[in-house]
């Protein structure tokens, strides 16, 4: 019984730090993304990708591919 339990905190331990790992790594790709198209970055940007669901990551990502400013990627701030 203990052992199945430590198990399950085992698993789903992992099962978050996969899931934090995936959020940092498209928010990374978000900045360096945007980076590459406006330059170095204002804070808030860092702040409002550190916040994101992956979800919300992925619409800046693609709106970011063919916005013309920082606005336009994240619908004002």
């Amino acid at each position: 019984m203990l052992a199945e339990t430590v198990l399950d905190w085992k698993r789903q331990w992992l099962e978050e730090g996969k899931a934090e790992g995936k959020v940092e790594g498209k928010a990374e790709t978000l900045n360096r993304l945007l980076t590459r198209r406006f330059g170095p970055l204002p804070e808030w940007v860092a702040e409002r990708a550190k916040g994101a669901s992956v979800e919300q990551l992925d619409i800046w990502f693609d709106r970011g591919l063919d916005a013309t400013t920082l606005t336009e990627v994240f619908g004002g701030h």
